[in-house]
């Protein structure tokens, strides 16, 4: 994984705020290669309860990490109980870790 335990923290701190501390946040994406180079970072942020406004707070939520790390490239896909699951779910969820 190519992370840093500050970066993890960094990801972690910024989720809870966002979303409480029962959040789920799993990496998955070319971050996980630790053979490759750049790449952005790429959650899945799985809330237990439904929120207003899902894009929305995504798209808050990858600006706020973005900055944290950096400049680096976020993307976040969030799952609330509504979301219809796309292959872009099942994937993280069977290649990513839950950091």
């Amino acid at each position: 994984m190519r992370l840093t335990t500050e970066q993890i923290n960094l990801i972690r701190e910024a989720t809870i705020g966002e979303f409480g501390p029962s959040v789920e946040v799993m990496l998955f994406g070319s971050r996980l290669d630790d053979t490759s180079r750049g790449g952005d970072v790429d959650l899945m942020v799985t809330l237990s309860d439904s929120v207003a406004r899902p894009a929305l707070r995504a798209a808050r939520l990858a600006s706020l990490i973005q900055r944290k790390l950096g400049g680096r490239r976020v993307d976040v896909v969030l799952v609330t109980p509504e979301t219809v699951l796309q292959p872009i779910h099942h994937i993280a969820r069977q290649h990513g870790i839950r950091i």
